[in-house]
């Protein structure tokens, strides 16, 4: 998938994963940073990393690299996280009280305001300071707060119907967490989280690093650890 001006899914994926490295080298004081560095620590083609900074609209000086405080201002603003969007969850079970618990959700650009759920145990309730309304209140406030965001965390059978009433309340992104490939206007942006496919890809990685030789424990053969972080790259 490409966004506009041809930067690719591969790249917005990078993009957070700078952020949270420099971040810590901002906590350190560290005042400018290379492109190489980055590299380094990320174990990223320098190459690579140019790019995809430079996507931002942001250009490094040479012998000199990019400064951490504007860079860091640079990613988040191409990212849209200096604009917090206002967001309902759908499903307020153990994924989605988990979401609600987390305060950093802000500091990406969502404000989750209220949780909805059917289950008349889970209504009335407050999760995390959140609200747990009926599921049949969602649309028509939607409608009247002007949410732009969904957040679906409702089991799969329920997953299509929870989105169409989302998309009825004039919500135009949604962010998918159940297993099930939602069939929506093109209009509509939906960001899939697929759980299950990132934990089998997990296990699969974990198979294949326990049987490779000389790799147990994360040592190499020449002894170091190559799986070992580095202390100022903390992300």
């Amino acid at each position: 998938m490409e966004y506009k001006n041809g930067i690719s899914e591969a790249t917005m994926r990078r993009l957070p994963i700078y952020v949270h490295l420099l971040r810590s080298y901002d906590e350190n004081k560290v005042e400018n940073i290379s492109c190489s560095d980055i590299g380094r620590h990320l174990n990223f083609d320098p190459t690579q990393v140019r790019k995809d900074l430079e996507a931002t609209g942001i250009i490094g000086k040479p012998r000199v690299g990019f400064h951490v405080p504007s860079l860091i201002l640079a990613i988040e603003d191409f990212l849209g996280w200096n604009n917090v969007n206002d967001a309902f969850l759908a499903g307020a079970g153990n994924l989605g009280a988990a979401l609600l618990g987390y305060e950093r959700l802000k500091r990406y650009g969502v404000h989750i305001v209220a949780a909805f759920d059917s289950d008349p145990a889970k209504i009335g309730r407050e999760i995390y300071s959140h609200p747990v309304l009926s599921i049949d209140r969602m649309t028509n406030l939607a409608k009247r707060m002007h949410i732009l965001i969904g957040i679906i965390t409702v089991p799969g059978e329920h997953a299509q119907k929870t989105a169409e009433m989302m998309v009825e309340g004039g919500i135009r992104a949604i962010w998918n967490f159940s297993p099930v490939s939602l069939s929506l206007p093109g209009h509509i942006i939906v960001q899939n989280e697929e759980l299950y496919y990132s934990l089998a890809a997990l296990s699969r990685k974990l198979a294949d690093h326990i049987n490779q030789p000389n790799l147990s424990d994360g040592v190499s053969k020449d002894g170091s650890n190559p799986n070992a972080a580095d202390p100022v790259a903390k992300i």
